[in-house]
């Protein structure tokens, strides 16, 4: 019989759409005709989940009692009897009832298959089995309901139901996945926003793995032997033409064809250019690498095809990717082989993509006079003299008459002046030497024979040179202006590529040094402030010479490999500059940190002095005023009076005593003084009595504690003093008639309890804020004390081991919650505690 296909729908966490996505398939595979059935499905109470259920076909469930509680579970019998093309079953890694005849879920699923029926089924990441301790790492919470790995890999198909984390959230805040009493605790424990990230970036990666391991076994089956680059990092050479955009595209283009592919765009400054016409293009071209997920990179280098063969390599680039020449196959052969043709010859084992753009091969044009006239270009010159001579001088015999003479001296003249455009003044000079000598031997009489018998000839030949220095002289002025031009240019290029990675967020100082060892292919490059490195890159080789540059008056910029021109030392001082301002810039922030506590300090002074001057003296004047109307002999006072003026300087002095007592905590909290003595403490026993403290009755708090509440390691006083606070600042906030809920629950070793309330709230952008001392945040009558309630609170918190953090309440308003450790004896000796799963 043939083994049925085993599709499996792997989710992040509970609630990501598994079942849903399960029962829409099957909804969709029994609309084609095919036979399908749900072999067992948990909605657990989802009303959305329930609902894709009609019109399915459902396997009753069977019923097994256990210690005398009937459960139910599936029913592989019923299934088998049925034989359908496709079963649905839900959570492969479920553990079965006592009394049937698979411990596993899974285990059902294998029987299905070797009756030849298909399954879907569904899994979460933390129940596969070699992920539990890393799951438990993520999440704290260790997983009793594992599935093998092996079945996974053998499924046919594996599928990520994925949701964002904050999605999943939002999803879990509206009730769509836990009842409401469940809500709270699930947000704040495993359905943190970092525990979901985790949890999806640790599926993503089990999946591509598993696409990897699917790779290799098809490669073993067919037997191929051959190396398959898995991961391509690729290099695109940039000019600033035209072509980059093209060069881009396609380069990217490589490196998504394999997971993890990443993309270097590289541009080579150089003497000689390859300068794009449009100033704008090389950054056009830059800000195209970056929206493609790429990096860019610049250098700096005469040898072109030297530098981007060498920065492949240190990028361990296996692919390289270069343009068609835009030269004219004309100035191809008179100026030899191209960056291209170069770099593919040195490239050795590094793939070279040379790809076709519009721009190939352009226009036909003389040789730029955009660069230094390079030994190859004064070759170049002597070459066309040597070859266009003597063809000039072929096609001008050919067409010789006795009145041609002026137009054979003009041709001549031409070919000088291109030979100096060309190669500068020897190749012109040696051009127009060689021409008045062939115009002498061929075209003045007598013929055939090299003679100045007339004065005029040699004022011919003189004036033949002067026109071609001349014209070497114009050439040679231009090729020096462009020159100073393209370095300047490349220095404000260099110097704009480093303050975009400094804008970027890369550190300041360690973006300067890296940039300045690209750009000048040195090996290393070290700062050195007096003795300690302040920053360094590359690889330094003893036989490397160094070049110290100075950088302001106390550091020193160290860089190993070849000595450098003057041109480029005056860039690097340049790159020193900017250096010496960034230290400058790092000492002044510095020097900015270390006042900013001491600006806090001022400012919780002056908060201090001002909170103090107003709700210090209120009760103070008021026993004042109490205790003087008491000894006053003027006034006959009755009993009554007597009585309140009693209370009102005993209320006075209490709120006074609180005040101080407040301000003396705070002031050991911020000395680090606070005196803890951490034990064994029943929540019960702090909360009722904080309850009795703020005279709160059953209809102004609402309590939710388990009966078997954990033990919490905390100091009891302490944590009443923090719970007093918590929930006076809970019932001044709620609406009235609503009562403040009190909840608790235990997750990985902590227990938590919150203070709800469904008051104004607080934005999230000022949450941190009413932790701070002397705030008030909706308070506005400054009748309701320092501000220091919520400030201890955290303190006392945290000096018991604890965090105090705030929380939106879904629904709104705010919710405190106070996460203790749990009494070691008692984590020891309870049932440890597992989430649900979907």
């Amino acid at each position: 019989m043939k083994r049925g296909r085993l599709r499996v729908l792997l989710g992040a966490a509970p609630g990501v759409g598994k079942t849903f996505a399960m029962l829409e398939e099957g909804r969709h595979l029994r609309d084609t005709g095919k036979d399908v059935v749900v072999a067992v499905v948990e909605t657990h109470g989802r009303a959305a989940t329930a609902e894709m259920l009609d019109g399915l076909e459902l396997i009753p469930r069977i019923t097994i009692t256990h210690r005398g509680v009937e459960l139910t579970d599936l029913d592989l019998g019923a299934v088998l009897a049925r034989k359908p093309a496709i079963a649905l079953v839900d959570e492969l890694a479920h553990s079965n009832a006592p009394g049937l005849e698979y411990e596993k879920r899974w285990q059902d699923v294998q029987t299905l298959l070797v009756a030849g029926i298909d399954v879907i089924s569904t899994v979460n990441i933390q129940h596969i089995e070699s992920l539990g301790d890393v799951v438990q790492q993520i999440t704290g919470v260790t997983q009793r309901e594992t599935v093998p790995d092996t079945v996974l890999r053998g499924a046919d198909q594996v599928e990520v139901v994925d949701l964002a984390p904050q999605a999943l959230r939002d999803r879990l805040a509206d009730g769509q996945v836990y009842p409401a009493a469940r809500i709270d605790a699930a947000l704040s424990n495993y359905f943190r926003l970092g525990n979901l990230t985790a949890l999806r970036e640790l599926t993503l990666l089990w999946l591509a793995d598993e696409v990897d391991t699917a790779l290799q076994s098809y490669r073993a089956e067919h037997g191929i032997d051959s190396k398959w680059e898995a991961r391509e990092r690729v290099v695109v050479a940039l000019t600033g033409g035209p072509e980059g955009e093209t060069l881009i595209r396609r380069g990217a283009r490589i490196a998504g064809r394999a997971a993890g592919g990443e993309l270097i765009a590289v541009h080579v400054i150089s003497q000689d250019g390859l300068r794009s016409p449009h100033p704008g293009a090389l950054g056009a071209q830059r800000a195209l690498v970056d929206k493609l997920g790429g990096s860019y990179h610049q250098l700096v280098g005469d040898d072109i095809p030297r530098a981007l063969v060498d920065f492949a390599r240190a990028a361990n680039a296996t692919q390289l990717v270069v343009g068609v020449s835009r030269r004219t196959r004309l100035r191809a052969a008179l100026s030899g082989p191209g960056i291209g043709s170069t770099v593919v010859r040195e490239s050795g084992d590094i793939d070279v993509h040379v790809v076709t753009h519009s721009a190939a091969g352009g226009r036909v044009a003389l040789p730029r006079l955009g660069g230094a006239l390079s030994p190859r270009r004064r070759l170049a010159g002597f070459a066309v003299a040597l070859l266009g001579g003597p063809l000039l001088t072929w096609l001008l015999v050919s067409l010789r008459s006795s009145e041609s003479i002026t137009s054979d001296v003009l041709s001549y003249q031409l070919l000088v002046v291109l030979v100096a455009l060309t190669g500068g003044l020897w190749p012109a000079l040696f051009a127009a030497l060689l021409s008045g000598l062939t115009l002498d031997f061929f075209f003045v009489e007598p013929l055939h024979t090299i003679t100045i018998a007339e004065p005029l000839h040699s004022f011919a030949l003189a004036l033949y040179l002067v026109n071609a220095g001349l014209v070497s002289y114009i050439v040679d002025q231009a090729a020096r202006r462009t020159r100073s031009a393209q370095r300047a240019s490349a220095e404000s290029e260099l110097l704009a590529t480093i303050a975009g990675s400094v804008l970027r967020g890369e550190d300041a100082l360690q973006a300067l040094v890296t940039r300045t060892r690209e750009a000048f292919s040195f090996t290393a490059v070290r700062l050195l402030d007096g003795v300690d490195v302040v920053a360094e890159t590359g690889e330094p080789r003893p036989t490397d010479p160094v070049t110290t540059i100075p950088v302001g008056s106390r550091a020193t910029l160290e860089l190993r490999g070849p000595e450098r021109a003057a041109s480029e030392r005056r860039l690097l001082s340049v790159i020193a500059a900017q250096i010496d301002a960034a230290l400058e810039h790092g000492d002044l922030a510095q020097t900015a940190r270390k006042i900013g506590p001491l600006a806090q300090a001022d400012r919780m002074r002056s908060a201090l002095l001002a909170a103090v001057g107003h709700d210090l003296r209120r009760p103070l004047s008021a026993a004042t005023a109490a205790i003087s109307g008491l000894r006053s002999t003027d006034v006959t006072l009755s009993d009554r009076d007597r009585n309140e003026l009693f209370a009102t300087a005993e209320e006075s002095l209490e709120s006074l005593s609180s005040l101080v007592t407040n301000l003396l905590d705070v002031s050991r909290l911020q000395a680090g003084a606070l005196a803890v003595s951490l034990g064994p403490v029943d929540l019960p026993d702090v909360i009722l009595p904080a309850l009795d403290e703020l005279g709160l009755g059953p209809s102004a708090v609402e309590l939710d504690l388990p009966a078997d509440l954990t033990v919490v390691l905390a100091d009891a006083i302490l944590l009443q003093r923090v719970l007093v606070n918590v929930l006076a600042n809970a019932i001044r906030f709620a609406p009235p008639g609503t009562p403040v809920r009190v909840a608790a629950s235990e997750f990985a070793g902590t227990v938590q309890l919150r203070v709800m309330d469904r008051g104004p709230g607080i934005p999230p952008d000022r949450r941190d804020d009413v932790f701070v001392p002397f705030q008030r945040l909706g308070d506005t009558d400054n009748l309701t004390g320092l501000g220091l309630g919520l400030a201890l609170s955290k303190g006392f918190t945290e000096g018991m081991g604890g965090t105090l953090d705030a929380e939106d309440t879904p629904g709104g308003g705010l919710t405190m919650v106070i996460s203790l450790p749990e009494f070691p004896d008692a984590a020891a000796g309870g049932s440890p505690h597992t989430a649900e799963s979907s």
